[in-house]
């Protein structure tokens, strides 16, 4: 029998073993915020007087991206030949 989580506001954070470099996050993750996945990474810093914590950033999760392009069109009637440049 499957059961049904509810997710939101739920993460989690794994140790980064690709990391190579030290600007890479230390540990990487995801979590659920209102309805929305997030990749999550995470470094281990220290405070002026000491304490360690976490740095955290948020990517939103997006589609993969797709190798077609899209082409762009502009309105160039109403161009304003009064700027100078």
């Amino acid at each position: 029998m499957s059961e049904q989580y509810d997710n939101n506001l739920r993460g989690a954070l794994f140790k980064n073993q690709k990391r190579t470099e030290e600007r890479q996050p230390e540990y990487t993750g995801n979590c659920e915020i209102d309805g929305k996945e997030y990749w999550v990474s995470a470094w281990v810093r220290e405070s002026k007087n000491g304490q360690k914590f976490f740095s955290m950033a948020y990517t939103p999760k997006e589609q993969p991206v797709t190798s077609s392009v899209t082409a762009v069109t502009s309105d160039v009637t109403n161009v304003n030949d009064s700027i100078p440049f």
